[in-house]
């Protein structure tokens, strides 16, 4: 495959952002000369339960795009079990997620970009702007390579090396941290989030993924694996489920968008999508359908204009509704988080279903 030195467009990061923003513009924007930067790799898999959910699923079906079957995980899921370790309240609410295997969808998405745009196996090492155009400094297998762009695209989440570089604009940052074990005891349910404001302000989970379980949350920075290890010991204690010795241990930062302005899409020749933009739910952090939509979103814009300011204009047009959603989630995390206000809403047992006994 042959690598042009210059790009019309360079996007930074392989997720779900980055690969359907590359498939989008390669279909829409065919003139545009493509770069895909991707980072990922296996040997550190992103810290994500795996699960598309229901907003994200409702997106790959406007795309028309199906999932293949061999990414999906066992069990699937049909109901998260809300457990508060405080008050010792558990409920089951409907919700129907697909369980899959993260890093085998990320692969799927990257094996959907034409070939007509060149991918880099490389990390991002540094962005520098000139007058007409920016110099991206890659880490490849075979050492460092730089390439030129003339509009890039940070889609490279919650630690984003562009948002980093050309924003000021600070966003709340979870760790990340989540285990895996083998999966020995079947009274974990499928699915539970966790609330335990003595270890942290925001949520975990416990994830069933083949013959593996996950036990994960979002902590405050400071003293954030003391904090995991302490839920997890008062998770195993209220549960009596020995989670034993984890075969891993991942972690990354996970953004939590507080305002409006935490969203950020971009400047004259800068663009950002998904994560690396704040388009992530601030009571979930599910972020999957965001980063896809505003992929698709960002492709239309550049669909319509080859002029970086009416680019800008139209994605900032097309991305209101998604970004008052966000807001919303916001406001719901707000309550979700509040032990007061979480003890009525499990208390009165509203959309919670009873199990059959």
């Amino acid at each position: 495959m042959k690598m042009n030195d210059r790009y019309d467009v360079v996007i930074i990061g392989a997720g779900p952002a980055g690969s359907m923003l590359a498939a989008q513009l390669a279909d829409k924007a065919p003139h545009l000369r493509l770069a895909l930067i991707d980072g990922n790799s296996k040997e550190k898999p992103k810290v994500c339960g795996g699960l598309l959910s229901p907003n994200a699923q409702k997106v790959f079906s406007r795309l028309g795009i199906t999932l293949p079957t061999q990414i999906l995980s066992d069990p699937q899921i049909f109901d998260v079990a809300t457990i508060d370790l405080c008050t010792g309240l558990k409920r089951n609410y409907q919700r129907h997620y697909l369980n899959m295997d993260r890093y085998a969808f990320d692969r799927w998405l990257v094996s959907r970009v034409p070939e007509a745009v060149d991918i880099f196996e490389a990390h991002c090492m540094k962005i520098t702007q000139n007058s007409d155009s920016f110099l991206i400094e890659l880490l490849t297998a075979d050492g460092t390579k730089t390439i030129t762009a003339n509009n890039i695209v940070g889609a490279d989440g919650a630690n984003s090396i562009v948002r980093r570089t050309f924003f000021d604009k600070k966003i709340k940052k979870y760790v990340a941290i989540q285990q895996h074990f083998e999966c020995n005891n079947a009274s974990l349910p499928p699915y539970s989030c966790i609330f335990d404001p003595v270890t942290s302000k925001s949520c975990s989970w416990t994830i069933l993924k083949n013959d593996t379980a996950i036990f994960g949350g979002a902590f405050d920075k400071k003293n954030c694996r003391e904090a995991f290890e302490k839920q997890k010991n008062r998770f195993e204690e209220f549960t009596g489920v020995e989670l034993g010795t984890p075969i891993r241990t991942e972690a990354c930062l996970v953004t939590s968008p507080q305002k409006m302005s935490d969203f950020v899409l971009g400047k004259d020749n800068i663009f950002l999508v998904g994560e690396a933009a704040g388009f992530i739910s601030a009571s979930s952090f599910e972020g999957i359908g965001n980063a896809i939509l505003s992929a698709k979103l960002l492709a239309d814009s550049f669909a319509k204009s080859n002029q970086p300011k009416e680019i800008q204009k139209a994605y900032r047009k097309a991305t209101v509704r998604l970004r008052s959603k966000l807001l919303g989630k916001i406001f719901k995390k707000h309550v979700l988080c509040s032990p007061f206000l979480r003890l009525l809403i499990m208390k009165s047992g509203i959309k919670s279903i009873k199990k059959f006994v």
